[in-house]
């Protein structure tokens, strides 16, 4: 079969990878990966021969004829990327691409950032009675977002969101939060490379988020939470799903009277 398998790396930390994505790039001949966000020690345990192509300073149709000409060499052929492909990923138009030269792509999923951020922070970011959403979004910079998705309003369900890509937009995003109407002390956290060896973690309110990023000089490859999910001095014992609860009946336990 004549096909390209895109990967998620995770992260950063090359154990986070999948072992199914593991797998793949030990039989991969021609491994192209995004130098800038993709960690080296991910390629240790490739076999010798294997080509590691490093795409930072490559444009889309140079990769996609790269990949297109080592499939058609008979090569298997991984692209890597950060995180999941599927958030943030710019997979759909190497896809579109690949298939209009008759290539297929698998894609196997990654960890993504949002989640490693959680771990890292120790957090849950769905708290029963306080927040069962999370958005994944990202401030508006150069690459505009649609109307409908502004920040400002999709704050105005005050879950817990996550922003991607915002790490020099903090100002911007900040305002958009209090003009959705959220407390100046809500709580905030960064997170600069979840997960590698350089991890650097701020914890903040809303109010100060703009000014301890300048300070910590956090400025790119940074995952923004915000809402009262992150709280650390939450009380948990108010917040607790029926799931456990001794109470509450399901499929699998009867629940006992209070």
């Amino acid at each position: 079969m004549r096909k390209v398998t895109i990967i998620g790396a995770g992260p950063g930390d090359p154990d986070l990878i999948t072992v199914k994505g593991f797998k793949l790039l030990g039989e991969a001949d021609v491994i192209m990966y995004t130098d800038s966000l993709v960690s080296e020690d991910l390629f240790k345990h490739v076999k010798p021969e294997a080509q590691v192509v490093k795409t930072a300073g490559m444009h889309l149709e140079e990769m996609v004829d790269r990949m297109v000409d080592s499939v058609e060499k008979g090569k298997k052929v991984v692209r890597v990327h950060t995180g999941d492909p599927a958030v943030y990923g710019a997979i759909m138009e190497q896809m579109a691409l690949l298939k209009e030269r008759g290539i297929e792509v698998e894609i196997i999923p990654g960890v993504s950032s949002v989640f490693a951020s959680a771990a890292v922070l120790g957090a849950e970011l769905t708290i029963p009675d306080l927040t069962q959403t999370v958005i994944l979004t990202r401030a508006e910079g150069r690459t505009s977002v649609p109307e409908a998705e502004k920040l400002k309003d999709l704050a105005k369900h005050h879950c817990t969101v996550a922003l991607f890509l915002s790490a020099t937009l903090t100002k911007k995003a900040v305002h958009a939060f209090l003009d959705a109407g959220w407390s100046k002390d809500t709580p905030v956290a960064a997170v600069y490379k979840a997960t590698w060896p350089d991890q650097k973690i701020l914890r903040t309110t809303l109010e100060h988020l703009d000014e301890q990023m300048h300070k910590q000089g956090m400025r790119k490859q940074v995952m923004i939470l915000a809402g009262w999910a992150l709280d650390e001095e939450i009380h948990h014992k108010d917040y607790r799903s029926k799931l456990y609860d001794k109470t509450f009946t399901h499929g699998f336990r009867k629940g006992v009277k209070a």
